[in-house]
Protein backbone atom coordinates (compact mmCIF):
# COMPACT_ATOMS: atom_id res chain seq x y z
CA UNK A 1 0.00 0.00 0.00
CA UNK A 2 2.76 2.42 0.96
CA UNK A 3 4.67 1.53 -2.21
CA UNK A 4 1.72 2.63 -4.36
CA UNK A 5 1.45 6.05 -2.65
CA UNK A 6 4.21 7.87 -4.67
CA UNK A 7 2.75 6.53 -7.91
CA UNK A 8 -0.75 7.71 -6.97
CA UNK A 9 0.59 11.14 -5.97
CA UNK A 10 2.42 11.41 -9.28
CA UNK A 11 -0.76 10.57 -11.19
CA UNK A 12 -2.89 12.98 -9.18
CA UNK A 13 -0.37 15.85 -9.35
CA UNK A 14 -1.37 18.58 -11.83
CA UNK A 15 0.57 18.36 -15.04
CA UNK A 16 2.43 21.44 -16.11
CA UNK A 17 1.62 22.72 -19.55
CA UNK A 18 4.46 22.72 -21.99
CA UNK A 19 5.63 26.23 -22.97
CA UNK A 20 4.72 25.51 -26.60
CA UNK A 21 1.11 24.82 -25.56
CA UNK A 22 0.82 28.21 -23.87
CA UNK A 23 -1.86 30.41 -25.56
CA UNK A 24 0.72 33.14 -26.20
CA UNK A 25 3.05 30.71 -27.96
CA UNK A 26 0.15 29.23 -29.95
CA UNK A 27 -0.82 32.71 -31.13
CA UNK A 28 2.75 33.44 -32.17
CA UNK A 29 3.02 30.21 -34.12
CA UNK A 30 -0.27 30.98 -35.85
CA UNK A 31 1.16 34.35 -36.88
CA UNK A 32 4.23 32.63 -38.34
CA UNK A 33 2.24 29.98 -40.21
CA UNK A 34 1.35 32.10 -43.25
CA UNK A 35 4.86 33.59 -43.79
CA UNK A 36 6.44 30.13 -43.49
CA UNK A 37 3.92 28.71 -45.94
CA UNK A 38 4.69 31.49 -48.43
CA UNK A 39 8.46 30.94 -48.07
CA UNK A 40 8.17 27.19 -48.62
CA UNK A 41 5.82 27.63 -51.59
CA UNK A 42 8.07 30.23 -53.24
CA UNK A 43 11.15 28.08 -52.74
CA UNK A 44 9.40 25.15 -54.40
CA UNK A 45 7.93 27.19 -57.28
CA UNK A 46 11.26 28.87 -58.13
CA UNK A 47 13.29 25.67 -57.83
CA UNK A 48 11.07 23.74 -60.26
CA UNK A 49 11.17 26.63 -62.75
CA UNK A 50 7.56 27.80 -62.64
CA UNK A 51 8.79 31.30 -61.74
CA UNK A 52 12.02 32.68 -63.27
CA UNK A 53 14.68 33.42 -60.68
CA UNK A 54 15.64 36.70 -62.36
CA UNK A 55 12.17 38.00 -61.47
CA UNK A 56 11.61 36.30 -58.13
CA UNK A 57 14.68 34.80 -56.42
CA UNK A 58 14.23 31.81 -54.15
CA UNK A 59 13.93 32.68 -50.43
CA UNK A 60 17.20 30.79 -49.79
CA UNK A 61 18.97 33.09 -52.27
CA UNK A 62 17.48 36.15 -50.57
CA UNK A 63 18.73 34.82 -47.23
CA UNK A 64 22.24 34.50 -48.68
CA UNK A 65 22.03 38.06 -50.01
CA UNK A 66 20.97 39.31 -46.58
CA UNK A 67 23.93 37.50 -45.03
CA UNK A 68 26.32 39.07 -47.52
CA UNK A 69 24.83 42.53 -46.96
CA UNK A 70 25.02 42.09 -43.18
CA UNK A 71 28.75 41.47 -43.53
CA UNK A 72 29.10 44.64 -45.59
CA UNK A 73 27.19 47.92 -45.80
CA UNK A 74 23.75 46.83 -44.55
CA UNK A 75 24.23 48.24 -41.05
CA UNK A 76 25.32 51.58 -42.48
CA UNK A 77 22.10 51.76 -44.50
CA UNK A 78 19.98 50.70 -41.50
CA UNK A 79 21.65 53.28 -39.26
CA UNK A 80 21.12 56.11 -41.75
CA UNK A 81 17.44 55.23 -42.22
CA UNK A 82 16.81 54.83 -38.48
CA UNK A 83 18.27 58.24 -37.67
CA UNK A 84 16.16 59.89 -40.37
CA UNK A 85 12.96 58.16 -39.25
CA UNK A 86 13.48 58.87 -35.56
CA UNK A 87 14.31 62.55 -36.10
CA UNK A 88 11.49 63.11 -38.58
CA UNK A 89 8.99 61.22 -36.45
CA UNK A 90 9.98 63.09 -33.28
CA UNK A 91 9.61 66.48 -34.99
CA UNK A 92 6.36 65.65 -36.77
CA UNK A 93 4.71 63.96 -33.79
CA UNK A 94 5.72 66.76 -31.38
CA UNK A 95 4.30 69.48 -33.64
CA UNK A 96 1.17 67.38 -34.19
CA UNK A 97 0.59 67.08 -30.44
CA UNK A 98 0.88 70.85 -29.98
CA UNK A 99 -1.50 71.71 -32.82
CA UNK A 100 -3.90 68.90 -31.91
CA UNK A 101 -4.18 70.13 -28.32
CA UNK A 102 -4.75 73.66 -29.59
CA UNK A 103 -7.39 72.70 -32.16
CA UNK A 104 -9.02 70.19 -29.81
CA UNK A 105 -9.51 72.81 -27.09
CA UNK A 106 -10.32 75.84 -29.23
CA UNK A 107 -13.08 76.13 -31.82
CA UNK A 108 -11.43 79.32 -33.05
CA UNK A 109 -8.19 77.48 -33.75
CA UNK A 110 -10.15 74.78 -35.56
CA UNK A 111 -11.85 77.37 -37.76
CA UNK A 112 -8.50 78.85 -38.80
CA UNK A 113 -6.33 75.73 -39.08
CA UNK A 114 -8.52 72.74 -39.98
CA UNK A 115 -9.29 73.69 -43.64
CA UNK A 116 -5.58 74.20 -44.37
CA UNK A 117 -4.54 70.98 -42.64
CA UNK A 118 -7.26 69.04 -44.47
CA UNK A 119 -5.92 70.29 -47.82
CA UNK A 120 -2.28 69.55 -46.94
CA UNK A 121 -3.22 66.09 -45.68
CA UNK A 122 -4.48 65.08 -49.12
CA UNK A 123 -1.19 65.83 -50.90
CA UNK A 124 0.62 62.58 -51.90
CA UNK A 125 4.05 61.98 -50.40
CA UNK A 126 5.88 62.03 -53.74
CA UNK A 127 4.42 65.47 -54.54
CA UNK A 128 6.41 66.97 -51.66
CA UNK A 129 9.74 65.58 -52.84
CA UNK A 130 10.55 67.94 -55.75
CA UNK A 131 9.43 70.98 -53.77
CA UNK A 132 11.55 70.08 -50.74
CA UNK A 133 14.53 69.37 -52.98
CA UNK A 134 14.17 72.83 -54.54
CA UNK A 135 13.82 74.51 -51.18
CA UNK A 136 16.19 72.50 -48.99
CA UNK A 137 18.53 70.70 -51.40
CA UNK A 138 19.49 67.05 -51.32
CA UNK A 139 20.98 67.08 -47.82
CA UNK A 140 19.47 65.46 -44.74
CA UNK A 141 17.14 68.37 -44.00
CA UNK A 142 14.81 67.68 -46.92
CA UNK A 143 14.51 64.00 -45.99
CA UNK A 144 13.80 64.70 -42.33
CA UNK A 145 11.22 67.36 -43.18
CA UNK A 146 9.46 64.96 -45.56
CA UNK A 147 9.31 62.26 -42.86
CA UNK A 148 8.04 64.83 -40.34
CA UNK A 149 5.23 65.76 -42.75
CA UNK A 150 4.30 62.09 -43.06
CA UNK A 151 4.22 61.59 -39.28
CA UNK A 152 2.39 64.84 -38.53
CA UNK A 153 -1.07 64.22 -39.96
CA UNK A 154 -1.95 60.78 -38.51
CA UNK A 155 -0.94 61.94 -35.03
CA UNK A 156 -2.79 65.23 -35.43
CA UNK A 157 -6.04 63.67 -36.69
CA UNK A 158 -6.18 60.93 -34.05
CA UNK A 159 -5.30 63.20 -31.12
CA UNK A 160 -7.87 65.84 -32.16
CA UNK A 161 -10.52 63.10 -32.35
CA UNK A 162 -9.44 61.72 -28.96
CA UNK A 163 -9.63 65.17 -27.32
CA UNK A 164 -13.03 65.83 -28.85
CA UNK A 165 -14.33 62.56 -27.39
CA UNK A 166 -13.27 63.50 -23.85
CA UNK A 167 -16.15 64.22 -21.50
CA UNK A 168 -16.49 68.01 -21.31
CA UNK A 169 -17.28 67.73 -17.60
CA UNK A 170 -13.67 66.68 -16.94
CA UNK A 171 -12.43 69.87 -18.59
CA UNK A 172 -14.90 71.93 -16.59
CA UNK A 173 -13.65 70.33 -13.38
CA UNK A 174 -10.12 71.34 -14.35
CA UNK A 175 -11.25 74.92 -14.89
CA UNK A 176 -13.02 74.90 -11.52
CA UNK A 177 -9.80 73.83 -9.81
CA UNK A 178 -7.92 76.59 -11.60
CA UNK A 179 -5.67 74.37 -13.72
CA UNK A 180 -3.36 76.17 -16.09
CA UNK A 181 -3.45 75.02 -19.76
CA UNK A 182 -0.34 72.91 -19.14
CA UNK A 183 -1.85 71.30 -16.03
CA UNK A 184 -5.09 70.70 -17.92
CA UNK A 185 -3.22 68.84 -20.65
CA UNK A 186 -1.01 66.87 -18.26
CA UNK A 187 -3.59 65.87 -15.65
CA UNK A 188 -6.83 65.55 -17.64
CA UNK A 189 -6.46 65.61 -21.42
CA UNK A 190 -3.37 63.40 -21.76
CA UNK A 191 -4.59 60.52 -19.56
CA UNK A 192 -8.05 60.56 -21.16
CA UNK A 193 -6.72 60.74 -24.72
CA UNK A 194 -4.02 58.07 -24.36
CA UNK A 195 -5.64 55.38 -26.57
CA UNK A 196 -6.21 57.84 -29.42
CA UNK A 197 -2.74 59.29 -28.92
CA UNK A 198 -1.02 55.95 -29.33
CA UNK A 199 -3.20 55.04 -32.29
CA UNK A 200 -1.96 58.22 -33.93
CA UNK A 201 1.65 57.57 -32.96
CA UNK A 202 1.59 54.07 -34.43
CA UNK A 203 -0.04 55.30 -37.64
CA UNK A 204 2.46 58.16 -37.79
CA UNK A 205 5.39 55.79 -37.37
CA UNK A 206 4.07 53.63 -40.20
CA UNK A 207 3.78 56.63 -42.52
CA UNK A 208 7.22 57.85 -41.43
CA UNK A 209 8.74 54.64 -42.86
CA UNK A 210 6.75 55.09 -46.07
CA UNK A 211 7.87 58.70 -46.50
CA UNK A 212 11.45 57.64 -45.72
CA UNK A 213 11.47 55.34 -48.75
CA UNK A 214 10.01 58.13 -50.92
CA UNK A 215 12.84 60.44 -49.83
CA UNK A 216 15.67 57.92 -50.15
CA UNK A 217 14.57 56.58 -53.52
CA UNK A 218 15.13 59.98 -55.11
CA UNK A 219 18.00 61.69 -53.34
CA UNK A 220 20.23 59.58 -51.10
CA UNK A 221 23.62 57.89 -51.13
CA UNK A 222 22.84 55.60 -48.20
CA UNK A 223 19.80 54.15 -46.52
CA UNK A 224 17.36 51.34 -47.20
CA UNK A 225 15.56 53.36 -49.87
CA UNK A 226 18.88 53.85 -51.63
CA UNK A 227 19.45 50.09 -51.37
CA UNK A 228 16.10 49.52 -53.09
CA UNK A 229 17.06 51.92 -55.87
CA UNK A 230 20.50 50.34 -56.23
CA UNK A 231 18.98 46.86 -56.57
CA UNK A 232 16.61 48.10 -59.27
CA UNK A 233 19.37 49.83 -61.26
CA UNK A 234 21.65 46.78 -61.12
CA UNK A 235 18.79 44.34 -61.91
CA UNK A 236 19.21 42.57 -58.56
CA UNK A 237 15.74 41.59 -57.31
CA UNK A 238 17.35 39.74 -54.41
CA UNK A 239 18.74 43.06 -53.09
CA UNK A 240 15.37 44.76 -53.59
CA UNK A 241 13.55 42.02 -51.68
CA UNK A 242 16.21 41.95 -48.98
CA UNK A 243 15.75 45.70 -48.43
CA UNK A 244 11.95 45.26 -48.33
CA UNK A 245 12.29 42.51 -45.72
CA UNK A 246 14.54 44.69 -43.54
CA UNK A 247 12.10 47.61 -43.85
CA UNK A 248 9.21 45.34 -42.85
CA UNK A 249 11.10 44.07 -39.81
CA UNK A 250 12.10 47.56 -38.69
CA UNK A 251 8.54 48.80 -39.12
CA UNK A 252 7.18 45.85 -37.14
CA UNK A 253 9.78 46.38 -34.41
CA UNK A 254 9.02 50.09 -34.05
CA UNK A 255 5.28 49.40 -33.96
CA UNK A 256 5.84 46.70 -31.32
CA UNK A 257 7.84 49.09 -29.15
CA UNK A 258 5.04 51.67 -29.34
CA UNK A 259 2.51 48.96 -28.45
CA UNK A 260 4.54 48.01 -25.36
CA UNK A 261 4.83 51.67 -24.39
CA UNK A 262 1.08 52.08 -24.85
CA UNK A 263 0.32 49.19 -22.48
CA UNK A 264 2.64 50.61 -19.82
CA UNK A 265 1.15 54.09 -20.11
CA UNK A 266 -2.36 52.70 -19.81
CA UNK A 267 -1.33 50.86 -16.65
CA UNK A 268 0.12 54.12 -15.33
CA UNK A 269 -3.12 55.94 -16.19
CA UNK A 270 -5.25 53.37 -14.39
CA UNK A 271 -2.96 53.52 -11.33
CA UNK A 272 -3.07 57.32 -11.43
CA UNK A 273 -6.87 57.32 -11.63
CA UNK A 274 -7.03 54.79 -8.80
CA UNK A 275 -4.92 57.01 -6.58
CA UNK A 276 -7.08 59.98 -7.50
CA UNK A 277 -10.22 58.05 -6.60
CA UNK A 278 -8.80 57.13 -3.19
CA UNK A 279 -7.91 60.72 -2.47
Amino acid sequence: MSNDLPARLALSAPRRKLPLLNPLWRRRFKGLALPLLIVVALEFIVRIGWLPSYQMPAPSEIALTLTDLAEGALWKHIGASLIRVLLGFAIGASLALVFAAWVGLSREAEAYLEPTFAALRSIPSLAWVPLLLLWLGIDETSKIVLIAIGAFFPVYVNVVAAIRNIDRKLVEVGHIYGFSPLQLVRRILLPAALPGLFTGLRSGMSLAWMFLVAAELIAATKGLGYLLSDGRETSRPDIVLAAIIVLAQLGKLSDGLLAVLERRWLVWRDAFNGQGGKE
